[in-house]
């Protein structure tokens, strides 16, 4: 595994992410932002944020799986979210889980959260992207 997760004893600990990861493979992959779109590029759970984030998450490993990858590679993810406020992480962290679950894995990478005004279509509710690296 070329991603190593970690909390520093000088910074507090979140527990839905670490704030650290060291890489020491070779390879970068960059996913683009995923949307809560299928395959066949419909939204899914249009006004159900939990949904979204599920389904983000779940095409971010797609596109990791076409590289070769997974969440265990993942470095760094960024989540962007409409109109953020503090009562949507429930929601989010929902999401979150689902998709772990599904996925057998613990997606817990350090991660940035921010609030966005909108996003490239008006049914989205979230987009994350993330950062990979691979041996």
């Amino acid at each position: 595994m070329a991603v190593t997760l970690m909390d520093s004893d000088g910074l507090p600990k979140v527990g839905a992410y670490r704030q650290v990861s060291v890489a020491t493979g070779t390879r970068l992959v960059f996913v683009a932002g995923q949307v809560a779109w299928d395959a066949e590029g419909s939204t899914v759970g249009v006004g159900d944020l939990a949904a979204q984030v599920e389904r983000c998450y779940l095409n971010v490993a797609t596109a990791l799986a076409e590289a070769g990858g997974t969440f265990d590679d993942v470095a760094k993810i960024n989540v962007h979210v409409v109109d953020w406020t503090a009562d949507k992480m429930p929601q989010l962290m929902e999401g979150i889980g689902r998709a772990a679950e599904r996925l057998g894995v613990a997606p817990a990478p350090p991660a940035t959260l921010l609030g966005v005004a909108a996003l490239d279509v008006p049914e989205h509710l979230v987009e994350i992207e993330a950062v990979a690296v691979l041996d």
